[in-house]
């Protein structure tokens, strides 16, 4: 999967918390969110000036929430764990590592629980 794949397929599958993601959709997302995020605060500064609440970046913010746990479930799907993992988010520095791993490693190869390879292997 490609760069604009993954960011079409995080947009339309914004809330299919079903399923699985492979390695690549999901690390494409992350690069995106977070480089459209910059890019947002870069212009909110411009627009709005340094002091400013920064409104787009947090439009940008609220409109990625759903897609962002939705993706990051269907890897960890990918996995073979449950999306309720990302809970661990809230878990300082010990959570992020943990899903960091999580996030890393290889798909479970062949059919899991939550449905078939999508890399098709």
């Amino acid at each position: 999967m490609n760069f604009s794949e993954a960011i079409q397929s995080g947009f339309n599958n914004y809330v299919n918390f079903n399923g699985r993601a492979q390695r690549s959709a999901f690390w494409y997302w992350i690069l995106f969110v977070w480089l459209a995020g910059i890019a947002a605060s870069i212009l909110d500064m411009a627009v709005f000036g340094s002091d400013s609440i920064y409104p787009l970046s947090s439009i940008f913010t609220l409109g990625t929430i759903l897609p962002n746990l939705a993706v990051g479930a269907r890897r960890l799907h990918d996995t073979g764990r449950s999306g309720w993992w990302q809970l661990l988010w809230f878990l300082p520095i010990i959570g992020f590592i943990i899903l960091l791993i999580w996030f890393i490693q290889q798909g479970e190869a062949g059919t899991n629980t939550y449905g078939p390879n999508p890399l098709g292997a």
